[in-house]
């Protein structure tokens, strides 16, 4: 009898989940409309996913070095004519491109799907608060897009219908260097892969050697990783969330989830007794907020917005309230400066 009942519990939470899920879904794909973007922006229509290419072979050795940042995140000094920022302080909204369902990174809340909640969240806010001036709060406005949105809605801007800023766990590399403007570093994550409790996949190496399905978003580096040589045999699975992977892998359909620690510790907490995440890490995940390639002014000023989100502690009491439990103590980034802005 105890057995039936247990076993008749997690298969309502599973359902309970799985509803979740449904729902989330659902929202994503409802995002391109209001609440999300006001009723003049044009929606955004993705292209089909191609098949994923291997992550190229670093060709910098300064991915993770941004500008220096203003003198000020106030004054004429931080909102110089013709700049994205001041842009935005006259529009009074700042328009921020997330994601939907990375719990405890940047997600809805299910039950007020306007609310969102996590670490991404909290900073964006901080850069919407800094952009106010005393009397004329600058809104922040959340739009749920696709990893593989990033790019080209950051660099389409809010005229083009598309997004002011990016923040959206977005590893820094050399090649989007070509494609976007990086803030500073503000998290450095690692490539980890979730597993069902029960999989007899105890490692990489057993994932490899099972030939296992691995799900990740497309476009993300979580899934170029998986078609590297040294992963022959892994067969990668790509889709446009990573909810999708977790109800791909709660239906059996795929064998793992690989991508960032922060996205797998808040998927393993949507379903602690039926997930778990393996130790094997491959690679670090440096985070930086995406502006549009053309306004590296606009970095400028989340430099220094950053810079006083750390010296204030609000980066350590975000971390703390997020991912101390799941992930253990950290410090934030040191960050790296030094960049030169592009000739116009």
């Amino acid at each position: 009898m105890t057995t039936t009942r247990t076993t008749t519990r997690t298969a309502r939470r599973r359902a309970a989940v799985l509803t979740a899920l449904a729902a989330a879904g659902a929202l994503a794909l409802a995002a391109c409309g209001a609440p999300s973007i006001p009723a003049d922006t044009p929606a955004f229509t993705a292209s089909p996913a191609a098949a994923p290419t291997a992550l190229a072979k670093p060709t910098c050795t300064d991915a993770t070095t941004s500008y220096d940042p203003l003198p000020a995140t106030s004054g004429n000094a931080a909102f110089p004519g013709g700049s994205l920022q001041t842009a935005i302080r006259d529009r009074g909204r700042l328009v921020v491109g997330v994601s939907g369902d990375s719990f405890l990174l940047g997600s809805r809340d299910p039950r007020r799907p306007t609310v969102f909640n996590g670490f991404d969240i909290d900073l964006a806010r901080a850069v919407a608060k800094a952009l106010s001036t005393p009397g004329s709060d600058v809104k922040v406005q959340f739009r749920v897009i696709t990893a593989a949105q990033r790019i080209p809605l950051v660099n389409a801007g809010v005229d083009g219908g598309g997004v002011d800023l990016v923040a959206r766990n977005m590893t820094m590399n050399c090649d989007r260097w070509d494609q976007v403007g990086f803030s500073a570093v503000y998290f450095v994550a690692k490539q980890r892969f979730l597993v069902r409790t029960d999989s007899p996949s105890k490692s990489l190496p057993d994932l490899v050697a099972a030939q296992a399905r691995v799900c990740a978003p497309a476009g993300s580096t979580s899934i170029q990783r998986m078609v590297d040589p040294q992963y022959a045999g892994i067969v990668p699975v790509q889709v446009d969330q990573h909810t999708t992977c977790l109800a791909l892998l709660q239906q059996g359909r795929v064998d793992a989830i690989t991508g960032d620690s922060t996205v797998l510790a808040g998927l393993n907490a949507q379903d602690p007794d039926y997930t778990k995440v393996l130790d094997d890490e491959i690679g670090e995940e440096p985070y930086g907020l995406a502006v549009d390639k053309d306004h590296p002014e606009f970095a400028q000023y989340v430099n220094a917005v950053l810079k006083q989100y750390i010296a204030s502690g609000q980066w350590q009491a975000s971390y703390d309230k997020y991912f101390a439990k799941a992930l253990g103590a950290e410090q934030p980034p040191t960050p790296q400066y030094g960049r030169e802005i592009p000739a116009s």
